[in-house]
């Protein structure tokens, strides 16, 4: 049995994933331990850009134990073939050559054909794709001071927050994720 983790979010709605160690093991493994750690918990929304995706963290959750990126999942295991990024998938963001964040995950709201072998899919959405879609159409204003240039990004006016995610590991122990050793942070952590 995959692993489950369901957003409860704080509107009552929920977004419940199925993640798939298989086609990205790391970056599973690193989603577990921060959810499992309750990092994600009362979390706000910090990012949604209409027409391309729902991005849930770039601060790495405001968190110092968040604040570590993981190797490119494809580098780490060159025989998986990666997933394609598309509606209905969770990806894992990352920072090019540094390395993938350690759990700042979004939700493609279009074929991205571009991610494939750089923004592992790691999940697909059994049930909340409405909410993923409500999320897209919420009012958001522009982040003008964020720190990365030609970058576009918009918080929701309103806080759309995530409550709690809660983990169904069926059993199963998963490691804690590899880690890129003395990386360089990204600004927008600091």
């Amino acid at each position: 049995m995959h692993p489950i983790a369901t957003l409860h979010m704080k509107n009552g709605k929920k977004i419940v994933i199925e993640l798939l160690p298989e086609s990205a093991p790391n970056t599973v493994n690193s989603f577990i331990y921060v959810a499992s750690k309750g990092y994600m918990d009362h979390h706000a929304i910090e990012r949604i850009v209409p027409g391309n995706w729902v991005d849930i963290s770039y601060t790495a959750f405001g968190r110092k134990e968040c604040q570590y990126l993981i190797p490119n999942e494809f580098e780490l295991n060159p025989q998986i073939i990666p997933l394609d990024s598309h509606p209905g998938v969770v990806a894992m963001g990352g920072y090019g050559e540094a390395g993938l964040a350690s759990c700042e995950f979004f939700f493609p709201l279009r074929d991205c054909p571009e991610h494939k072998g750089t923004y592992p899919v790691f999940g697909k959405v059994l049930e909340g794709m409405e909410e993923i879609y409500r999320l897209e159409k919420v009012d958001t204003v522009p982040v003008s001071d964020f720190p990365i240039a030609g970058v576009e990004v918009n918080r929701p006016v309103e806080p759309q927050i995530i409550e709690k995610v809660e983990l169904e590991l069926f059993g199963q122990t998963y490691p804690e994720p590899v880690r890129v050793s003395n990386p360089e942070l990204p600004p927008c952590w600091k």
